[in-house]
């Protein structure tokens, strides 16, 4: 599996802690930055990873800011990002099981380490349900090729 993380100047800590925590798993990790707390502007990493997730099905996305919520809303401008944020486990499982989101959103400023790395454990973990789940995904699939 591979794993695309990024996040901006607000979720630096919490990226480290992240890759840390994942040590253990097999996962291939790329970590797209930032690697300074210096401000840094969430729009630029958010669609690299964004478009590096949509160009590969087998990849997944984990971007991390303040809040999760200004990397979600630029990830899920590029075509076939689904981009959810995400501050707590049953969340996580929802958005894999029901949405097939393919990049995890969270915020350093909203969540500990410990939560953001049982929230990352339960989403990788959890498969697509598709069944009737996968008919309202297709329909946003739809609604984007029609733009």
């Amino acid at each position: 599996m591979k794993i695309y993380i990024g996040c901006d100047h607000g979720g630096l800590h919490l990226k480290e802690q992240i890759i840390l925590a994942l040590s253990d798993v097999q996962v291939d990790i790329e970590d797209l930055g930032v690697q300074e707390a210096i401000s840094t502007d969430y729009g630029p990493i958010a669609k690299h990873v964004a478009e590096l997730v949509v160009t590969n099905e087998e990849a997944f996305g984990i971007l991390i800011c303040g809040t999760g919520i200004g990397m979600s809303i630029m990830a899920n401008k590029v075509k076939g990002a689904r981009a959810a944020v995400v501050h707590d486990t049953f969340s996580a499982k929802a958005t894999r099981a029901h949405n097939d989101a393919n990049i995890l959103c969270m915020g350093e400023r909203v969540i500990g380490p410990g939560l953001a790395t049982d929230i990352v454990k339960v989403w990788l973990a959890t498969q697509f349900e598709g069944g009737r789940h996968k008919r309202r995904v297709d329909y946003i699939c739809n609604f984007e090729r029609e733009e």
